[in-house]
């Protein structure tokens, strides 16, 4: 592998990984409804391994209305028995219901902010809280932080169920509001000229 085509490690397990690598992970979001589906599925994700979740993406989205947050919201339990029926996605029904109770705390949540971008994004770290350099034995010891920390505390305080500092981490990471491209990989640039540019909503 020349300097050209270096990609963080854990991607190369597989090309639905690559493709979510170079065109997702680390990259920042504002968009809700992906917001939404990413909290979602995160949490779907407790005890399991990322590509089990990004292969059934497609199904999660169909069953679970695009994760409009209105719209599951509206979920009920006639909706948690069709889900447990769904081979589509992972059928745990803790999980089902945290996900319909999560966007009606989501709601509550737009109550008093004019976004879940406006939220979710107070909690990006300031650059200099963040390891000088990436490698790979430093991103290994990274499952957590201080600010996924104060998330997830401020999350669950909301009534939000399996959001836990890791979730919380992975989801910071996924979104943008970190960047864990390792030094070196070839989408690190991107993602952080991606972040230079963003208007971060408020």
């Amino acid at each position: 592998m020349t300097a050209s085509d270096l990609r963080c490690g854990w991607c190369a397990a597989s090309p639905h990984y690559i493709a979510y690598h170079d065109h997702e992970w680390g990259f920042p979001v504002t968009d809700d409804r992906r917001l939404f589906e990413k909290i979602c599925l995160e949490g779907f994700q407790s005890g399991l391994s990322w590509l089990t979740i990004l292969t059934k993406r497609e199904g999660f989205r169909a069953a679970f209305a695009q994760f409009e947050v209105a719209a599951v919201a509206r979920f009920t339990e006639r909706d948690v028995e069709r889900l447990l029926g769904d081979a589509g996605i992972v059928r745990h029904r803790g999980k089902i219901e945290a996900a319909i109770n999560n966007a009606r705390r989501a709601q509550e949540l737009l109550q008093e902010f004019p976004s879940l971008a406006a939220y979710f994004w107070r909690f990006e770290p300031a650059a200099d809280s963040r390891p000088a350099k990436l490698t790979p034995e430093v991103l290994r010891t990274m499952t957590t932080s201080p600010e996924a920390i104060a998330l997830s505390k401020d999350l669950k305080k909301r009534g939000w169920k399996f959001v836990g500092p890791t979730t919380a981490y992975a989801f910071m990471q996924a979104m943008g509001l970190v960047n864990d491209h390792m030094e070196g990989c070839i989408r690190r640039g991107p993602a952080l000229a991606a972040r230079a540019a963003l208007r971060v909503p408020r």
